[in-house]
């Protein structure tokens, strides 16, 4: 199997914000990351770009507190959306979040798709269930990876996955789901090939 080139080695970070009047230009099309603050949503940015510290990891939940933008050329963002449902923050702060990441999906028009961060030993809380509502509402693609895999054997990871599968096809049609690990490398080139979906870098076909 040859590899697709990967096009994210070059993310840089581009900035932080916090308010909708802060967002960049609606402009380069922009995919954004969303997840529990513990389900590895960083780490997996991190494995998929290949930069290991692009994104900040850190053993307590919910550090990622801004919108964090980064550049993969002039016209293509990778987004990394606040954690959700975990930070031990006021619920003022809450709210306030709560209400920019739904108008964000709702009414960015560069945004095309989002990359749902989901722990496969607790996938479909009640916040990814939000999330994917809004998502549903916006009309918005959404591709689930169910991280930290190695966690179970084959067969248990398989049986996750199908469940949520099978979830998904009664109740958010069209969202699709893979599994995911950070720490082997599993799916990797999966997730890689539906960035360049959404991103239109997918490769022509090769003419002898």
């Amino acid at each position: 199997m040859i590899k697709s080139p990967n096009h994210y080695r070059c993310a840089e970070f581009l900035l932080s914000v916090n308010k909708w009047s802060q967002l960049p230009h609606d402009e380069a099309i922009e995919v954004a990351f969303a997840g529990r603050s513990n389900a590895g949503k960083s780490s997996a940015i991190n494995t998929i770009t290949d930069i290991k510290t692009l994104c900040r990891t850190s053993k307590t939940p919910g550090r990622t507190q801004m919108i964090n933008y980064f550049s993969i050329d002039p016209n293509r963002h990778l987004v990394d959306l606040p954690g959700y449902g975990y930070a031990k923050v006021p619920l003022k702060i809450k709210q306030h979040w709560q209400n920019l990441l739904e108008r964000y999906l709702i009414d960015r028009s560069s945004l095309r798709g989002v990359m749902m961060i989901m722990d496969v030993r607790r996938p479909l809380t009640e916040y990814d269930c939000l999330m994917l509502q809004w998502c549903q509402k916006a009309n918005m693609s959404a591709h689930i990876l169910l991280t930290k895999s190695d966690k179970f054997k084959r067969g248990a990871a398989q049986n996750v996955l199908l469940k949520v599968q099978k979830t998904l096809k009664t109740d958010y049609p069209g969202t699709t789901v893979q599994l995911f690990s950070a720490l082997k490398k599993t799916g990797v080139e999966e997730a890689r090939d539906k960035l360049n979906e959404w991103f239109e870098l997918n490769e022509p076909e090769q003419t002898e």
